[in-house]
C-alpha cells in the first residue's frame, strides 16, 4: 500500500466534485480528487445526462464557473463541429436541440470541457486526478478524518491523507465509513412534518436508477442486438400504478398520474432551430426521441452525420425493483450488484423491444436500424458507464431543508426562503421518480431556493464536507436540490468554505458560527461569482 497527502481530498469526480476541486485549487490549495470511473463529470459524463435546468439558466441562477461550463460547450460545438452559419450564431445553441434543457449535448463534449477547465490547476501541481479509484476505507479519531485508503482498478491500494476531505461520491460513500450521522431513503412524515413524506420511515425507499443509453437510426440497416437474457421478464413485466407494460410507450403524466401515449419517430423533419425547450412551460417528455436528443443532424451542414443522436433515459427504463445502495442491515452488497444488473437488463431489453416490436407510427413494428452507440458513452452497448443515480446518503446536517421551505403550494407564489447563510441558489420541480417502496412519480411545483451553508454541515463538527447529492435535504427535498447545477454549486461552495477554513485556521463550523468569518466567507463567494439570493422572479 501506497501513501501521500495533500490539503484537500475529494472522493468522487462528478459535477459536485470537479466544482470542488476548481473551487480548491483556485483558492491556491493543493488537491487530489478521485474518480471510479475513468471520466470526470459523473450525471453529464459517465451517467449521460443532458442537464436539467431551470427557465432563467441563460441570464441568472447558478454560479460563474458553471457558467463557463456551459458556453464552453458551446464554443467547442462552434470550434470543432460543421454547424449551419444559423446555428453557429446562435446565441444560446442547442447542439441536440433537445426539450429537457437549453443545453443538450453529448458527455464527450462536457468531458472535454471539464478537461480543459482543470488543466491548468494539474499542469501548475495543484490538482492531481486519480482515475479509476474508488473509496474503501476511511481513518478517522472520532469526528476528525485522517485518511482515506482508495483501490484501484487491478487491486493496488492507495492511502491519502488530508486536512479535508470532500465526500462528492454518487452514493455519499464515505458518510458511513467514517461514522458520520446520515440518512437513506424515506423519512416518516413525523421527522419534518412534510405533507408527501409516508407515515413510517423507509431507508431503503430510493428512487430509481437508470443506466441511460445512446442511439442513432439508420433506415434500411440492421443494427439489432442479441436478445438480452431478461428480456422476457421485461417485456412481460407491469408495475401495479403503470398503465401497462412498463417496456411499452404508455406512461403515467408524471406530474398528474394519468396515462399518456409517448410517440417515438426517428430523425424528424422538424427545424431543431425551431425548438424552445422550457420544461416551466412543457415537460417535453411525450415524444422521446426528440426528449434528449444530444446531436441534432439538421443544425451540421447537409450530409455531415447521417443520423440524430438521441440519449434514453425514459419512464421505459427507470429500474426500482431492488435497492441500489447498500444500507447496513438493511441492503447488502450482492443485492445492490443484482440491482445494477437487473438496471442494465431493463435499458438492453428497452433498446431491443424498440428494435423489434416497437409499434411505428406506419403500422409497422420494430426500429432494426436503431444503431447504439457506445463511442458516445465509452461502454459497451452504447449504455452509460455508469447508473443516473438520483439519491444518496445524506448527512444529518445542522440545517435541513424540508418540503415546507421549498414547496410552491406549501410557500405560495412569492415564498423564497431567504437564508442568511446562503451559498448558492437553485430551482427545479420537487421531482421523484417511482421508488422501490412501490411509490409513483411525486412531481409537484416549487419555488426557487437558497442553499444553506447549515445544509453543507454534519451535526458534530468534522473535517469532512458533503459536496454532491448528499447535503442536509430529505428524500422529497433532494426532488428539487439533485439536479445539475444545483450539485456544481453545492461543490464549489464546499470547496471554497474548505479553502476558506485552512486559510483562516478556522473550521467550516465555526465560519457559519461567527458573524465575521460567515461574513468574509459569503463576501468570498459573492466575488468569486457565486449567486447567493434570487431576483424578483416569477412564472414558476
Amino acid at each position: 500500500m501506497t501513501r501521500s497527502s495533500t490539503e484537500i481530498l475529494v472522493v468522487g469526480a462528478g459535477l459536485g466534485g470537479v466544482a470542488a476541486a476548481l473551487a480548491a485549487a483556485d483558492s491556491g490549495r493543493r488537491v487530489v480528487l478521485t474518480e471510479p470511473t475513468d471520466w470526470i463529470g459523473g450525471q453529464l459524463t459517465s451517467q449521460a445526462v443532458p442537464p436539467d435546468e431551470h427557465p432563467w439558466i441563460e441570464r441568472f441562477g447558478c454560479t460563474a464557473s458553471y457558467r463557463r461550463l456551459r458556453e464552453g460547450i458551446r464554443d467547442h460545438y462552434r470550434r470543432v463541429y460543421p454547424l449551419r452559419a444559423e446555428a453557429a450564431a446562435e446565441r444560446d445553441l442547442n447542439p441536440g436541440a433537445g426539450r429537457v434543457s437549453k443545453l443538450c449535448h453529448e458527455p464527450r463534449v462536457a468531458l472535454a470541457v471539464l478537461e480543459e477547465m482543470l488543466a491548468p490547476h494539474r499542469s501548475a501541481g495543484r490538482v492531481t486526478v486519480l482515475l479509476r479509484h474508488r473509496p474503501v476505507e476511511v481513518s478517522a479519531d472520532g469526528d476528525h478524518v485522517r485518511a482515506v485508503v482508495l483501490e484501484d482498478h487491478e487491486g493496488g491500494r492507495h492511502t491519502v491523507e488530508a486536512a479535508y476531505v470532500l465526500d462528492a461520491t454518487e452514493d455519499g460513500d464515505l458518510l458511513p465509513m467514517a461514522g458520520i450521522a446520515h440518512v437513506t431513503g424515506a423519512e416518516a412524515r413525523s421527522e419534518h412534518g412534510e405533507p408527501h413524506a409516508p407515515e413510517t420511515a423507509d431507508p431503503a425507499n430510493l428512487q430509481g436508477i437508470t443506466y441511460c443509453f445512446a442511439v442513432s437510426h439508420h433506415e434500411g440497416e440492421d443494427h439489432t442486438i442479441e436478445r438480452p437474457a431478461m428480456y422476457d421478464f421485461w417485456r412481460s413485466y407491469r408495475p401495479d400504478f403503470w398503465p401497462g407494460p412498463l417496456v411499452g410507450f404508455s406512461a403515467p403524466d408524471p406530474r398528474t398520474l394519468e396515462p399518456v401515449a409517448r410517440t417515438f419517430v426517428p430523425n424528424p423533419g422538424t427545424d431543431p432551430l425551431a425548438i424552445d425547450a422550457d420544461q416551466s412551460a412543457d415537460a417535453g417528455d411525450k415524444e422521446l426521441w426528440g426528449f434528449r436528443r444530444i446531436l441534432a443532424r439538421g443544425l451540421h451542414a447537409p450530409g455531415a452525420f447521417a443520423s440524430d443522436i438521441t440519449l434514453a433515459n425514459w419512464p421505459l427504463n427507470d429500474y426500482w425493483l431492488l435497492p441500489a445502495l447498500e444500507i447496513e442491515g438493511v441492503v447488502d452488497a450482492d443485492t445492490v450488484r443484482r440491482a445494477h444488473e437487473e438496471a442494465r437488463q431493463l435499458s438492453l431489453s428497452v433498446l431491443y423491444w424498440l428494435q423489434t416490436e416497437a409499434p411505428r407510427a406506419d403500422g409497422g413494428t420494430g426500429f432494426p436500424g436503431l444503431r447504439p452507440r457506445p463511442d458516445v458513452t465509452g461502454a459497451p452497448h452504447g449504455l452509460a458507464k455508469a447508473a443516473y443515480v438520483r439519491e444518496s446518503r445524506r448527512i444529518r446536517a445542522v440545517t435541513t431543508v424540508t418540503e415546507q421551505d421549498v414547496s410552491l403550494d406549501l410557500r405560495g407564489p412569492h415564498g423564497i426562503v431567504r437564508r442568511h447563510d446562503s451559498v448558492g441558489v437553485g430551482s427545479y420541480r420537487i421531482d421523484l421518480h417511482p421508488s422501490t417502496g412501490g411509490d409513483n412519480y411525486v412531481d409537484i411545483a416549487s419555488v426557487p431556493f437558497e442553499i444553506p451553508m447549515g445544509a453543507l454541515l454534519t451535526e458534530r463538527a468534522t473535517n469532512l464536507l458533503p459536496a454532491a447529492k448528499n447535503i442536509g435535504t430529505t428524500h422529497i427535498t433532494n426532488g428539487c436540490f439533485r439536479l445539475h447545477p444545483v450539485e456544481w454549486n453545492v461543490g464549489e461552495a464546499a470547496g471554497r468554505l474548505a479553502a476558506f477554513a485552512l486559510d483562516h485556521d478556522t473550521t467550516p463550523h465555526s465560519v457559519h458560527e461567527k458573524t465575521d468569518l460567515l461574513r468574509d466567507f459569503t463576501a468570498l463567494l459573492d466575488r468569486t461569482g457565486v449567486e447567493r439570493s434570487w431576483p424578483d422572479v416569477r412564472g414558476y
